[in-house]
């Protein structure tokens, strides 16, 4: 028997809600990127920013009353940035409500089971250790084994301890993490002292570094992976409900569990190595998705990755605003938001 998602027919205000909030999603969506090119240590109206952006892709068609400067500000420095921070967000929002499907823990997230750390060890592998020589592929590269490899020893450290229910994974999870990060730190101490800065992006979070040519990477992977998972979405749901339940519609629960955590690499890996260590995107924005549309992956998995980009794009807004016209790790701004929110989930399921 195959699975299938659980169909909207007979509910057609929940089929109009879908709708209606992906649509006010795409639209905060293409706002809050206006609005991330626009301010800055310069500000820019909104007017030229898009006047810019339609003449990248029709010449000629908006008369030029902007200076080389600004239009440089815009396309090659905000535009790719906000890109970028779109793809990352939406990533570690489709992987967090993956992982929290095939897991039945509601607590799981990337940066919470030691992913993350396992991908900013690979990236500083290669930056300090290897270099790059597979060219721009490296970093991606080494940062998608390191997530791998954090992930399988997760899973192998919750074995050995028999740690099987929600919490201890979560426990588990977070060891690795600082083990990793430990070795991490090691690379960094045996690194060049001169070169050694560069890999505070990687623990910090950031996405000063984008640029159009790198975008290819992060993009592809988020929308390979995420369309393979969206399809996907009738076993993510029977794993919600548990592994006999999954079993007897035909899913083969450890397989399909090991690929999603490696689909979970992938993703954290890839988007790790462009946009550094970035947490609690996973864990918060799928639970307020699922307050809002309920449980069903094939609607959670899409309205979750419009809202983790628009969650993200705003956190680089506020990043790059509060300390102008010096930026302020992302991962500080998203630190403090899912510090706040654990508690509030934390609390939440105590009452």
């Amino acid at each position: 028997m195959t699975p299938t998602a659980p169909s909207n027919k007979g509910h057609p205000k929940l089929f109009g809600r879908v709708w209606v909030t992906g649509i006010l999603g795409a639209l905060a969506l293409v706002a809050s990127l206006s609005i991330a090119v626009s301010v800055g240590a310069i500000s820019i109206p909104l007017e030229t920013v898009w006047g810019i952006l339609i003449n990248k892709i029709a010449p000629d068609t908006v008369p030029v009353d902007w200076s080389k400067g600004r239009e440089a500000i815009v396309w090659d420095i905000r535009f790719p940035r906000a890109i970028l921070a779109c793809f990352v967000g939406a990533g570690l929002a489709i992987v967090g409500a993956s992982l929290q499907a095939v897991t039945r823990n509601p607590l799981a997230d990337p940066h919470l089971l030691g992913i993350s750390s396992g991908g900013a060890f690979g990236a500083i592998l290669a930056l300090l250790h290897t270099g790059l020589f597979i060219g721009l592929l490296t970093v991606p590269l080494l940062a998608f084994l390191g997530a791998l490899g954090a992930t399988m020893i997760v899973l192998a450290v919750s074995q050995f301890a028999s740690a099987t229910s929600a919490d201890r994974l979560v426990l588990a999870g977070v060891a690795v993490s600082f083990i990793v990060m430990s070795a991490a730190n090691v690379l960094i101490f045996l690194g060049d002292p001169k070169a050694a800065h560069t890999v505070v992006f990687w623990m910090l979070g950031g996405l000063g570094l984008a640029q159009w040519d790198q975008l290819l990477y992060p993009g592809v992977t988020l929308f390979g992976c995420g369309i393979y998972l969206w399809l996907k979405s009738g076993s993510l749901n029977a794993m919600t409900v548990g592994d006999e339940t999954a079993t007897t519609l035909g899913i083969p629960v450890a397989r399909f569990r090991l690929t999603v955590f490696v689909i979970g690499a992938l993703i954290t890996g890839v988007m790790v190595a462009f946009s550094g260590i970035i947490g609690f995107v996973g864990l918060m924005i799928p639970h307020i998705v699922r307050l809002m549309m309920g449980g069903d992956y094939r609607r959670l998995l899409p309205i979750a990755a419009i809202c983790g980009a628009v969650f993200l794009v705003w956190a680089d807004i506020i990043a790059r605003t509060v300390m102008a016209p010096d930026d302020m790790p992302i991962g500080i701004v998203t630190g403090l938001a899912g510090g706040v929110f654990f508690v509030w989930l934390l609390r939440h399921r105590v009452e």
